[in-house]
């Protein structure tokens, strides 16, 4: 049996006038309820045991879930599910993308889902707040477009992780990167390395990250600092999660990752994990750095290493006032460890270089390569780069 879109709006609106507080029960109780309105509407329709359970599935991802969309968030193989429209929907899948036959019935349909979903998680999308983001509770990240700001119609990603386990041996077994080179930067953060891992977006940084963490020995308090929470610190006994806030409803109670950092410093941290920064908030984790909190470390979007410490500067720039000179040495001052993550044209995502900033000198940094990726593995090399 079909499940058109007037039927569910019909067998809803029945589930939810005989059970208002359907939003709050339990999973298995919810589906109940479903069962039996499903079996009252239907009961004169010659509908097979497997169609019956099919429509039942189908409501219950359209109450809870993400409607047509759910088979794909269930899939933990897919790492990212992006919705250009009503008819075109894609998914990433061992890093490749394909795109899916599934197919809302209208553009209405889409934004009726996409509101739906981002209500019952109290985050208000409508033509007036055009653009949202969400965390689920696994972790992954929602955001979504509505018009006018997407004017072909809405547009929704779903970003997962990569679905490789966010541990050193799994990213060696993984050829992410070398042996040696894990080896190396367990050392680095043992010695309390300041760390920066930069990458294009969906290049594993934040899965890079919670490997490198379980090098942290477990005797040292240890605070991070997300927009939103990822980060799987589990060797660590003595840790403080925080997590940036958007506004409400009524567009108040923002938490900036700036006033998280400032707070966190507060809280007698050892090392200080941010897990990504692309604002203000980047000068106060370089000051953080420079003041008493080695071995911190953080993420951030660059295309290369050098880039990435120019955009770094940028950013200090921006948030400070303080002259271009003095951005720069207090980067080459902060930072020591340099770690940037590619994503190939097969899909995989790998190492591309580790470097150490070893000084700022007559207007460049002074970097030391000291494994590059050579288009198969990651090889260590000693040449000094600038």
């Amino acid at each position: 049996m079909k499940l058109t879109r007037t039927l569910k709006k019909e067998l809803i609106s029945e589930i939810i006038r005989q059970t208002p507080n359907a939003d709050l029960l339990a999973p298995d109780e919810l589906r109940g309820v479903i069962a039996v309105v499903v079996t009252q509407l239907t009961e004169k329709k010659a509908l097979s045991f497997n169609e019956r359970r099919q429509l039942i599935v189908d409501l219950y991802n359209a109450i809870r879930g993400l409607d047509i969309l759910q088979i794909l968030v269930d899939d933990e193989s897919i790492t990212e599910i992006m919705v250009n429209g009503p008819d075109c929907v894609f998914y990433e899948k061992a890093g490749h993308l394909y795109r899916s036959d599934l197919r809302f019935e209208d553009t209405d349909h889409l934004t009726e889902v996409i509101s739906r979903y981002f209500g019952r998680a109290n985050r208000l999308i409508n033509e007036q707040k055009p653009i949202r983001d969400m965390r689920l509770a696994d972790g992954s990240r929602v955001h979504a477009v509505l018009k006018p700001v997407a004017p072909d119609g809405p547009v929704m990603t779903i970003r997962r992780f990569t679905g490789i386990s966010p541990s050193m041996p799994a990213l060696v077994a993984n050829n992410t990167l070398s042996a040696e080179a894990a080896q190396w930067l367990s050392h680095k953060v043992q010695n309390r390395s300041n760390i920066f891992i930069s990458g294009g977006t969906g290049t594993g940084k934040t899965t890079f990250l919670n490997a490198l963490s379980a090098f942290i020995p477990g005797t040292e308090r240890v605070v991070t600092i997300e927009d939103s929470c990822e980060l799987q610190l589990s060797t660590l006994d003595n840790l403080v999660r925080l997590e940036a806030r958007l506004p409400g409803p009524d567009d108040q109670g923002t938490v900036t990752l700036t006033d998280l950092i400032r707070s966190s410093l507060r809280l007698r941290p050892d090392r200080i994990i941010v897990g990504e920064v692309r604002g203000d908030e980047a000068y106060d984790m370089i000051q953080a750095m420079q003041t008493g909190h080695p071995g911190s470390m953080c993420t951030g979007h660059g295309n290369n290493p050098e880039e990435m410490l120019e955009r770094l500067c940028l950013l200090l720039l921006t948030a400070s006032n303080l002259p271009w000179e003095a951005c720069r040495r207090m980067v080459a001052s902060a930072l020591d460890t340099l770690i940037h993550l590619v994503r190939l044209k097969t899909g995989q995502r790998v190492v591309e270089k580790i470097l150490t900033l070893k000084s700022y000198e007559q207007g460049r940094f002074v970097l030391i390569d000291h494994f590059s990726h050579n288009g198969t593995i990651l090889v260590r090399r000693e040449s000094e780069a600038s």
